[in-house]
């Protein structure tokens, strides 16, 4: 073709892309980095990353598979889809390898699905920030529902009913509710009694349940079992994971669904892989086999993952208790990484020191003039006007990997010079914004 002329005028493009803001998760990673360019000593609590090495077994795994050039079946490998079957059996979900879809990251497989099952789709509120925002990607409504008061990741049944039978009223199509067990961004897992009365609901009114379990082997108390809803409506829940959370292998992008047995299942199947196969055409071949030998849970890892869950309690543990003491209502974390503080009864005194009227007003305050990077609940479908926000202290653990393994192993983590020390900062930071009187002297770094 030939090059324009220089004569020629320029003709721009009669229309813009479409407007997608940035995740809020990634978004404020960016602005952290902004605020170490320009010299501010930071305290990174932004960003849902595990915060953990990689376990040397599975980079083995992983080199030994790094040959396997070859696309391979779209729904995933026979070894990693029987591991991932193995998985579920092992926590009493006995799954049929034939029934599981593996894709790059749970994050694709939730998009698919959506596109797979259509009509609009109920939301926890507040819940994980890509829900909604793959809703509405794919030209659906997000439909939020409040969960019930300590219960996050699952809608309240009652107002779930009456959301449905609004939206049907007014002429939208609901198909699908998502839940997450154990919940981002609360760090709260709902109960029993809450997940089977979901699943009547789900069942009187035809809706496929989506339930998020990628936190569920980082519950905080031993032994505790999640309530998954594939146990009380199997024929309508489809159940997905990935190796982000407990192995801390986000960078890995894999995946699994697992899907429902039955007519419903079937089809729902056929059409994944139909979408699947014009999206990603397959999981990466090295990473699959990587995540055979991780779904089998030999016994290192077994102990990685433990270690793990152990660490993230006592660091959002630890968290939570400067929170309160600051004067913000904050429900004991359960499970993951999270703390999602609420600055409700401190309102008066932030409107009054610091003219915080939102969320994002309290977070903008903590990122600018404190280096403190947390996100606004209102990013996770909170009131604007609610002063909650989503604490991540897993960026704490370390700065390299000597430091998170030390992490790891210690018998009190919150002890280690590096992680007493942000959470002493924690500390002033807060003390700070909850008592100061005149505006713009910081807490000293």
């Amino acid at each position: 073709m030939p090059a324009q002329k220089e004569s020629e005028p320029v003709r721009p493009l009669p229309f813009a892309p479409r407007p997608v803001a940035l995740s809020a998760t990634l978004a404020v990673n960016e602005a952290i980095a902004r605020k170490r360019r320009e010299g501010v000593r930071v305290l990174p609590l932004g960003f849902g990353e595990a915060g953990i090495p990689i376990h040397p077994a599975l980079t083995r795994e992983l080199g030994a598979a790094a040959g396997r050039g070859g696309y391979g079946p779209v729904a995933g490998s026979a070894a990693l889809r029987g591991a991932a079957a193995g998985y579920w059996a092992r926590r009493g979900l006995p799954t049929d390898p034939s029934m599981i879809v593996a894709g790059p990251g749970s994050k694709p497989l939730l998009y698919a699905l959506l596109t797979s099952i259509g009509g609009d789709v109920v939301v926890a509120s507040p819940s994980w920030v890509s829900y909604a925002a793959q809703a509405s990607l794919v030209g659906a409504e997000p439909i939020r529902v409040a969960t019930p008061r300590g219960e996050g990741g699952v809608p309240s049944p009652a107002l779930l009913a009456d959301a449905v039978v609004r939206a049907r009223a007014r002429g939208r199509e609901v198909r699908a509710v998502v839940v997450t067990l154990p919940d981002n961004p609360t760090g709260t897992i709902a109960s029993e009694e809450t997940v089977r009365r979901l699943c009547t609901v789900a069942r009187e009114h035809g809706l496929v349940i989506i339930s998020d379990e990628i936190y569920r082997d980082l519950v905080h108390e031993p032994g505790r079992k999640i309530p998954s809803p594939a146990l009380y409506a199997p024929e309508r829940t489809v159940v997905t994971t990935a190796l982000s959370k407990n192995l801390a292998a986000g960078g890995w992008r894999l995946g699994v669904a697992r899907l429902p047995e039955g007519p419903f299942g079937r089809a729902l199947r056929d059409s994944l892989l139909g979408v699947a196969s014009e999206m990603w055409s397959s999981a990466p071949a090295p990473m699959q086999h990587a995540a055979a030998y991780a779904f089998a849970e030999p016994p290192e890892l077994v102990e990685h993952v433990d270690r793990s869950r152990r660490l993230h309690a006592a660091i959002t543990g630890a968290v939570a208790d400067r929170f309160a003491a600051a004067g913000a209502r904050v429900t004991r974390p359960e499970a993951a990484f999270y703390v999602y503080p609420d600055f409700g009864p401190v309102r008066d005194r932030l409107l009054e020191n610091h003219g915080v009227e939102t969320a994002a007003d309290l977070t903008d305050l903590l990122l600018e003039r404190y280096g403190v990077g947390v996100l606004p609940g209102s990013s996770f479908g909170d009131a604007p006007s609610a002063l909650r926000m989503r604490v991540a202290p897993s960026q704490l653990y370390g700065d390299d990997d000597e430091q998170r393994l030390a992490a790891l192993a210690s018998p009190n983590p919150a002890g280690l010079p590096w992680i007493a020390d942000a959470l002493d900062r924690l500390s002033d930071v807060l003390a700070d914004l909850a008592e100061t009187i005149t505006a713009g002297e910081p807490v000293p770094a």
